[in-house]
């Protein structure tokens, strides 16, 4: 229902646009401004609708971040977060966090990100981790929940 009618707020402004234009007053500065306005208006909405449209199929989006991770020479990982641990360093290193992964059937896996993974890993959480090394760190790219 609310796709619907983010559909049809979308189409409003695009209908103020063509009624400027219509009446030959997009020449003006007024009329231009307001065109520009309504545009942006219509684009924010259109996106939305784009996006909801988008969340409804789930098995798209692990797919491309899946692709995207494995093209930018990226790690992929899955699991369920057992624990996160974070570690202060001394000033001029990185921060630590240790974040533990269990598959259920098999061991549970260590890892070592840079950087405090507290918020972006909660603990008992299924896990789709890409990640990259630089300068011999694990750098957190993006996380998918299942």
């Amino acid at each position: 229902m609310m796709l619907v009618v983010s559909f049809f707020l979308a189409l409003i402004p695009l209908l103020g646009v063509v009624w400027i234009v219509v009446y030959g007053s997009i020449t003006t500065v007024d009329g231009l401004f307001m065109s520009l306005i309504l545009l942006a208006m219509s684009g924010i909405l259109g996106l939305n609708v784009l996006l909801e449209v988008w969340k409804r199929r789930p098995g798209v989006i692990r797919k491309l971040s899946s692709l995207a991770a494995t093209a930018s020479g990226g790690l992929l990982q899955r699991g369920r977060v057992e624990s996160v641990v974070f570690y202060e360093s001394n000033v001029g290193q990185p921060n630590k966090s240790i974040v533990t992964l269990s598959n259920g059937a098999s061991s549970s896996q260590l890892m070592v990100f840079e950087g405090d993974m507290r918020n972006a890993l909660p603990v008992g959480q299924k896990v789709e981790i890409s990640f990259r090394k630089d300068s011999g760190h694990n750098v957190l790219q993006s996380v998918n929940y299942a």
